[in-house]
């Protein structure tokens, strides 16, 4: 690949405050208690329900990565994806909860701890923290899945306040005037067989196996990056993506990547080096590093630094993890 100057590499990253959040971007967007959120499409077409949603990156890379930011006690109510939804969280404390009615078991995560929720469970999270917090997501597959599965009750109480998801996966806001075409129908609600077939795994079930936290992937990387998912990492999964996490001393030499690298700094201030100039990243920008380019990443000060690094692999979009 020939060089890259610093203006072109600046058009494959996103910076933190430079996000663009949508409000309107799924059904839930009016219903009480939900309609604080903010979500981010960053790369990739991600799952966005309302043609407002801003997307950074329009490439297709094998993953979507978007993000979700919300206030204290914001809910993003329960729903389902048939490909893999990661999340580390970025700013703030998060429960992640699941199940059909959301009580099946649940997760608090602090600043750093990733969770891979397993495909095909009904999946919901919230802002527990005392500030506005911000999650950071990988989805499989580059159009992830097809779209998001909502439990009845989410499209039930979105009716009563307004919104209404069309079959193609349109939302269409009745406050505003706005009716669905004609041949359109609303989104049928999945029937009672069909809800039969979603697992309802049990808090010991799903943590053991699908979370680590920062401070064991601090220790874990420590000299080396520590391999978070993928076929021999610490959660082995392969979603068609693969998870590492890279600290200060993680890295020692420049090295080049043959298949899409997304890099997502967590903690410190990282400088990004190839042939033709450098780049600071900082914690909630997003890089789309081209594939084949030389780099090299090392902290730009002392103390905290790590960052997860996301690569495409040939796996199919979905994780093979069972539960047990």
């Amino acid at each position: 690949m020939k060089d890259l100057n610093v203006l072109q590499m600046e058009q494959n990253i996103v910076r933190y405050g430079d996000l663009k959040p949508c409000k309107t971007a799924f059904i839930d967007a009016h219903t009480p208690g939900s309609d604080q959120k903010e979500n981010f499409t960053i790369i990739g077409g991600g799952v966005s329900e309302s043609p407002d949603q801003h997307v950074h990156i329009a490439d297709k890379i094998g993953f979507n990565i978007g993000a979700a930011g919300q206030p204290p006690k914001c809910r993003n109510s329960l729903h389902s994806h048939r490909t893999a939804e990661v999340f580390f969280v970025l700013k703030g404390r998060w429960r992640f909860f699941w199940g059909r009615w959301g009580d099946a078991g649940e997760v608090t995560l602090e600043e750093g701890d990733i969770i891979n929720i397993p495909t095909g469970i009904f999946r919901g999270f919230e802002n527990i923290g005392t500030d506005y917090g911000m999650i950071m997501a990988v989805l499989g597959g580059d159009d992830a899945g097809g779209g998001v599965l909502w439990a009845p009750q989410v499209i039930q109480d979105a009716a009563d306040h307004g919104l209404v998801l069309a079959e193609t996966g349109r939302l269409y806001d009745t406050k505003k005037g706005e009716a669905l075409p004609d041949g359109v129908n609303p989104m049928p609600l999945l029937t009672d067989d069909e809800l039969k077939a979603f697992p309802e795994p049990t808090t010991a079930q799903v943590v053991p196996h699908y979370v680590a936290r920062y401070l064991d992937l601090m220790a874990l990387a420590d000299r080396a990056p520590a391999k978070v998912i993928g076929a021999e990492a610490k959660l082995r999964d392969r979603p068609g993506f693969e998870v590492d996490c890279i600290t200060r001393g993680s890295l020692s030499e420049a090295y080049t990547c043959d298949l899409p690298e997304v890099l997502m700094p967590m903690r410190g201030h990282w400088r990004l080096e190839w042939d033709g100039g450098e780049a600071l990243l900082n914690p909630g920008d997003t890089c789309n590093v081209p594939v084949g380019l030389k780099r090299s990443l090392t902290p730009s000060m002392t103390g905290e630094a790590s960052l997860y690094r996301i690569r495409t692999t040939d796996d199919p979009a979905g994780p093979t993890m069972e539960l047990t």
